[in-house]
């Protein structure tokens, strides 16, 4: 009997927090797990839950199935399957062992982190099949699934009517009536996904941004716990407010249950990654566009990823040796805060800018101003300034890179003189500011009119004759110099 209105395949943590998220929204939702003794504990073990996890009635309109086709049975036309297993072949052996039990019109939607490439060719293999499929990008953890994600749905655009009611009632609100749903529809095909992986790529910058900012407190100015607790609840409370800076000032405060000391120094310095920062960077280089910022940041977590390797240099290689900072203190944390606000600023709009040229190569119409909104609630990257890209956005929809918008230009000419401070004293006291580094020297680098790729042009035709353009003659004519014939060595 057709009774449901959502399936979900796939039990771990997000996929059991989506559908209770959804069945405390009042939809009745249709569960599968490969393992049946996964989908038997989550369901029975409903009635055990809190009150403020499962909410009056949630349980039953979740129900479970041993088998795909009672599953897909049991769910109203046309029907929508959401699919939450691990990227890659795990979801394409899903959707092989679902397109035989399907009507058309039916509903696919991928909610993992896929490759925004597997979307785009699952997107054009379904249509064919006279299926539907919507590749959504779901941000949050594990909380936000419960409470409230950030969803960014691309794909079959016919689909989203069908799911929109669902989508936005379980995603995040914000707004002064906490009334904005953080989803809207993003474009067709793998839109939903790319716009996922930008924002996980913003957040590799981000986090990387906020750890450098700590290696300066902690190491130049030596910092305690407790004070830098101090200083990111006090970032917390103005332009940088966000929920990284939030999390990290309460990473400050938690001892370690089994030492009495601070968990955080406890903690060994390597850091993983899941591959969505990665794949911002590699396409950023087939688009060829700047995103050096994201990109540091990925190359930072594969030297922390050398540990040994680091710890045998540190006892060969020499830096400053006895060198202080011996400024104000405190005028030095504010430049630390002015210095990360202008490098996120940097990270955004490096962000963007990549979303622009891969629009621009798939022919999607991507609205940079709405996808701001999608991640001012319920993501990792949800911080108050994302209300004022919406604006810059808002008011020029064409707008070629957020440092252009007159507010993100004051903002950053403000940070400067801290800025350039910050780089220029951590360099001295041999501290690696990677990030904040790579963020200047992009900005620097879009502000300038000419750059030395002059040279470089002279040099890849003197060697291999790869020709050269004029700056007094029409772009598009091309020249080619017999170097070795023309050159003066006397």
């Amino acid at each position: 009997m057709s009774q449901h209105d959502i399936g979900l395949v796939g039990l771990a943590v997000m996929g059991q927090n989506l559908v209770l998220n959804m069945a405390n929204n009042g939809f009745s939702v249709a569960v599968y797990n490969r393992t049946t003794a996964t989908t038997d504990e989550f369901v029975g073990g409903l009635k055990n839950e809190p009150a403020d996890k499962v909410h009056a009635g949630t349980a039953d309109r979740i129900k479970g199935y041993h088998t795909l086709e009672s599953f897909v049975s049991s769910l109203k036309a046309p029907r929508r399957i959401m699919i939450m297993v691990k990227a890659g072949a795990p979801v394409d052996g899903v959707i092989d062992q679902l397109k035989p039990l399907l009507s058309p019109g039916d509903i696919i939607i991928d909610g993992g982190n896929s490759d925004f490439r597997d979307t785009n060719r699952r997107d054009a293999a379904l249509r064919e099949a006279g299926l539907r499929f919507i590749g959504t990008g779901v941000s949050g953890g594990e909380e936000g699934a419960l409470k409230g994600p950030s969803i960014m749905p691309g794909g079959h655009h016919e689909a989203w009517p069908f799911v929109k009611d669902i989508f936005q009632k379980i995603s995040a609100k914000v707004g002064p009536n906490n009334d904005i749903p953080c989803c809207d529809w993003v474009g067709d095909a793998g839109a939903g996904h790319y716009v996922k992986m930008v924002h996980n790529g913003i957040e590799y910058g981000d986090m990387q941004l906020i750890c450098e900012a700590y290696y300066i407190l902690k190491n130049a100015l030596g910092l305690t716990n407790d004070e830098l607790y101090r200083v990111f609840k006090s970032w917390n409370e103005g332009e940088l407010e966000s929920y990284l800076i939030e999390i990290t000032r309460d990473i400050f405060t938690v001892k370690d249950k089994e030492t009495g000391e601070f968990l955080v120094d406890k903690i060994l310095d390597t850091a993983q990654q899941k591959g969505t920062g990665k794949w911002m960077s590699q396409h950023a280089l087939d688009l060829g566009v700047p995103t050096t910022l994201i990109t540091e940041s990925v190359y930072t977590r594969c030297l922390s990823a050398q540990k040994d390797a680091r710890v045998r240099a540190s006892a060969i290689l020499q830096g400053p040796t006895d060198a202080k900072f011996t400024g104000d203190k405190q005028q030095f944390i504010e430049d630390v805060r002015q210095a990360l606000y202008a490098s996120k600023l940097c990270s955004y709009a490096q962000g963007y800018v990549q979303l622009d040229a891969a629009a621009k190569e798939f022919g999607w119409k991507l609205n940079n101003g709405n996808i701001a909104l999608l991640w001012r609630g319920g993501c990792i990257i949800r911080s108050r300034f994302l209300g004022d890209i919406k604006a810059a956005f808002d008011k020029n929809s064409n707008l070629e890179n957020l440092l252009l918008d007159d507010f993100f230009r004051s903002a950053v000419q403000k940070a400067q003189p801290s800025w350039r401070r910050v780089i220029s004293t951590s360099v001295q006291l041999g501290l690696p500011v990677p990030v904040f580094s790579a963020a200047l020297s992009y900005y620097d680098g879009y502000r300038q009119g000419r750059l030395p790729a002059n040279l470089l042009q002279a040099q890849r035709d003197y060697f291999g004759a790869h020709t050269y353009e004029r700056i007094d003659k029409p772009r598009g004519q091309m020249f080619h110099t017999e170097w070795i014939q023309d050159r003066n060595l006397s």
